[in-house]
């Protein structure tokens, strides 16, 4: 897949079919992905990929929590600032209003964040999903650099003819992750990525982007 296509089929498929993901094609992708940018060669995420068993109960788990109406384990870094200010809050709520339309889910619903977090919980159905973690010694630029490997995954995935949801809502349940996964002492969940191959039949959403102008200066040329 030539690349200017994967970045632009690649969106937040949040409805997957149960079509198991193979292994073989999961190691080539993360394989490719270790020439991933980052800065001093430091590499400082640690993947860890759950599917079969261990994903269901996983699942099981933390949907249990979020039908409970759990609030989550205490945050280790803020999923988003306290306050936005424009013109994030108004791109933040214009998206989250065409994800709540695309979920079937009323903005009034009083339910809407319980049943939000059930839907995350079970990683849309997804048969695969990547847990990326950052050693807490590190700081934001090595953060940034976990981003930039997390993008790469995903866009090698479409090239797979794959798709992919990222999840920071996992870390609303990393104790629960961690005991899954084994994650080693001093690790810190950046986000988990739900993989597969999209639901047929299903409401596809694609959110706006701002217009290049609005987030790029030319300077000398």
């Amino acid at each position: 897949m030539d690349v200017y296509e994967a970045v632009d089929s690649r969106r937040a498929v949040r409805a997957f079919s149960d079509e198991p993901v193979s292994r073989e094609t999961l190691e080539r992708v993360l394989t490719a992905a270790t020439r991933s940018p980052s800065s001093g060669n430091l590499q400082p995420w640690r993947m860890y990929v759950v599917a079969g068993e261990p994903l269901a109960e996983l699942k099981r788990r933390a949907t249990a929590r979020a039908v409970a109406g759990d609030p989550g384990d205490d945050r280790e870094y803020p999923m988003y600032p306290a306050e936005l200010k424009p013109p994030y809050a108004d791109r933040f709520s214009a998206a989250a209003a065409q994800r709540y339309e695309a979920l079937g889910i009323e903005r009034d619903d009083p339910g809407r964040p319980r049943r939000i977090a059930t839907l995350n919980a079970q990683a849309f159905g997804a048969p695969v999903v990547l847990f990326c973690y950052v050693d807490e010694s590190m700081g934001p630029g090595q953060w940034a650099d976990a981003g930039m490997y997390v993008q790469t995954v995903m866009l090698l995935l479409r090239a797979e003819g794959l798709h992919s949801c990222p999840q920071v809502m996992w870390t609303m349940y990393r104790r629960t992750v961690g005991e899954t996964v084994g994650a080693d002492d001093g690790l810190v969940l950046f986000c988990g990525v739900s993989v597969g191959f999209e639901k047929v039949d299903v409401s596809r959403l694609r959110t706006g982007r701002a217009d290049m102008t609005e987030t790029v200066s030319f300077i000398g040329m």
